[in-house]
């Protein structure tokens, strides 16, 4: 047959079936005898044919077969934050009988890539998930409704028509706060989570809080702020314990001390603790520490820290479905999740 791609009827013609007994052995749509299955597999393996060719297909059915998922930062980032690992692991389960893949973007490229790679704007896309904490999701979808793309927000702002994967964090914030007032405390700092896609590190004023983007941080801050309204925060630039470490610095560095510090994040968390440490603090003996997130943090014991536990995979999983409706032509609704308090060994009476 020369260069030419070996096709499914060449496969059945010499394994002596049907090209649609031939067709179904990859598919695996439909049973078929363990003799047949073989005699298409290794006449296939004979002629060098590897599968059907996926671009016939995206032809017969008007889809590329791939979902784009836009995270904010590097992607190597993203995948240092346990809470997005278990988010994919959701999503993927998810979109996986759709035989779809998954791209993978970030919402810095817009319309267009360096070097024509894929991007938000050009990429061949069924549908798409924005994952929140983004300081840029109208940006991205504008991009996205204006190409009449399906899109799906995990935690973000999307207005209206558009299904959404919301968590409580304002109530959530609020408990944790609230356990903090139970046990006394009355100095209580904040390290939020960055409040634009700028992400700059700093205290939190009216300025920057009226002019923040993203919805997670400006949510948890109000949860926070239910209960103690006077209450400094620092930014992070990201969801890091060096970055929980830098702005838990500024706070033990102001008077009166704070005798608490609610982190938005698990991570950021493990900073302040660290942050402690270096002053020479005890947790929970002379500071107080909560999280948010309930993921297992390396190397922090013998610490359990006292967080909001959110269903990272449920919503992943979620997002997944929505899409697979979507797709399906089926309507699609706004789902809230909880998250549940659980008290660790980070928290304790004011000293």
């Amino acid at each position: 047959m020369g260069s030419r791609r070996a096709t499914i009827a060449d496969v059945a013609r010499s394994a002596n079936v049907s090209p649609s007994t031939a067709s179904v052995v990859f598919s695996g749509k439909t049973a078929v005898s363990e003799a047949t299955r073989k005699r298409v597999l290794d006449a296939a393996a004979a002629l060098g044919y590897s599968g059907p060719d996926p671009r016939a297909a995206s032809l017969r059915t008007g889809r590329s077969g791939i979902v784009g998922v836009v995270f904010e930062e590097h992607l190597r980032a993203a995948f240092l934050d346990p809470v997005k690992t278990a988010l994919m692991d959701g999503l993927t389960d998810a979109v996986a009988p759709l035989g779809a893949g998954l791209l993978l973007l970030r919402d810095d490229q817009g319309v267009g890539a360096e070097g024509g790679g894929a991007s938000l704007g050009s990429a061949p896309l069924d549908a798409v998930v924005l994952v929140g904490c983004s300081g840029r999701l109208r940006e991205s979808l504008d991009i996205v409704q204006s190409r009449g793309i399906p899109v799906v927000v995990i935690e973000g702002d999307a207005g209206p028509g558009i299904p959404q994967i919301h968590l409580d964090n304002r109530e959530a914030q609020r408990q944790a706060a609230s356990h903090l007032r139970a046990l006394g405390h009355e100095d209580v700092g904040i390290v939020a989570l960055p409040l634009d896609a700028q992400r700059e590190r700093g205290p939190v004023t009216d300025d920057r809080l009226a002019n923040a983007t993203v919805a997670v941080t400006i949510e948890r801050l109000a949860g926070a702020r239910d209960v103690y309204p006077d209450a400094p925060a620092v930014s992070a630039a990201a969801s890091s314990i060096d970055e929980g470490l830098s702005a838990a610095r500024a706070l033990l560095a102001m008077r009166p001390r704070p005798t608490a510090i609610i982190a938005q994040s698990d991570l950021l968390a493990a900073g302040v603790i660290r942050a402690a440490e270096e002053a020479g603090l005890r947790v929970p003996e002379h500071l107080s520490v909560t999280g948010f997130d309930g993921i297992q943090v390396d190397g922090l014991a013998p610490y359990e820290l006292t967080t909001l536990v959110q269903p990272a995979v449920e919503k992943g999983r979620a997002a997944g479905d929505a899409v697979s409706r979507m797709l399906a032509g089926a309507d699609v609704e706004t789902i809230l999740f909880e998250c549940s308090f659980r008290e660790g060994n980070t928290s304790g009476p004011v000293p």
